[in-house]
């Protein structure tokens, strides 16, 4: 867990890096959602489940099976991106091999795809669960009032993880919620809801766990609310600093899921300090390894923005 985690974070922060360089277009960051992110995955079956994970979730895809230098391909834009070729913006993940849905832009359209692909588990007696992922501004869509109905209703095997990073783009909780939680919107739809700290890999994992068990058995839906921050802005277009303060941001990283969790693995004599230094050294690697191919692979010539839209001539369409 902890890997994987520092692996997100140190693959995101290389994108920072590159897109300030000017080598790369966007950012759009998972820092301080990893423990979440990373804590739900494992609570899955990467072999079987198919999941539908929002733009943050690089924590996740990675441990569903999407490489270090797949994801830096997609930030660079180049014709070996696995999830769109270099069409779409970074974070819009779709890998069939690995059971990753493709998404797309607006926001919680993959909550009614989940649900859907859920139904079929269902309808055709398949053994897999799907999981969904989103930010707590999606849940005022009408795509998550309409996913979470189809899935209660029809007892659906889903789980639904809302990521509450307390803020959607610029608006804070306070202003989107009228009730207290995320998950107290669950009892509406007919299924449990549950509030954890998503800065807790173990305490997500507990949770998803229990939730994917209940949706294998035929218990039906879970919404699962990981309460974690932003460590970042938005993405790499966006000014935190006129929404909030420099203060909050500090108190919040003193929470950063990566060294709350490194404390705990070291008071519970998992994690030494040598073992520590030796992931970072293996991670560190495997990032310049990613990012030296990325840089140098091709881009895709321009007639293959004809691709998938019209036939070829002597191909398929």
């Amino acid at each position: 867990m902890y890997e994987k985690m520092l692996m997100a974070r140190r693959l995101d922060e290389r994108m920072w890096l590159l897109n300030r360089a000017g080598k790369i277009p966007f950012v759009i960051s998972c820092q301080g959602q990893e423990a979440a992110q990373v804590g739900a995955a494992f609570a899955l079956d990467n072999e079987k489940d198919w999941i539908a994970p929002y733009y943050r979730d690089m924590g996740i895809v990675l441990h569903f099976g999407m490489t270090p230098k797949e994801l830096m391909l997609s930030a660079f834009a180049k014709a070996e991106d696995p999830n769109s070729g270099g069409r779409q913006m970074p974070g819009h993940f779709g890998q069939r091999k690995n059971r990753i849905i493709t998404g797309s832009s607006p926001v919680t359209t993959q909550l009614p795809h989940a649900v859907g692909v859920a139904l079929a588990a269902k309808m055709n007696k398949e053994d897999f669960i799907t999981f969904v992922t989103l930010g707590e501004g999606s849940s005022n869509q009408g795509d998550f009032h309409e996913g979470m109905n189809f899935a209660g209703v029809h007892k659906l095997p889903t789980v639904i993880m809302v990521e509450n990073n307390k803020y959607a783009i610029s608006v804070p909780v306070d202003k989107q919620l009228a009730c207290e939680h995320v998950s107290d919107r669950a009892v509406g739809y007919g299924m449990p809801g549950v509030t954890v700290d998503g800065t807790d890999p173990l305490t997500v994992y507990e949770a998803v766990k229990e939730a994917a068990d209940r949706a294998r058995s035929g218990g039906g839906p879970t919404l699962v609310e990981a309460v974690c921050y932003r460590l970042t802005a938005h993405s790499s277009d966006d000014d935190q600093r006129l929404y909030r303060d420099a203060e909050e941001l500090e108190q919040e990283k003193k929470l950063d899921p990566l060294l709350t969790f490194i404390q705990y693995l070291q008071e519970q004599e998992v994690l030494t300090e040598e073992k520590q230094d030796e992931i970072e050294q293996r991670v560190k690697q495997l990032v310049d390894e990613a990012t030296e191919y990325a840089e140098l692979a091709p881009y895709a010539r321009p007639e293959h923005a004809l691709r998938y839209v019209y036939d070829e001539e002597g191909g398929d369409a």
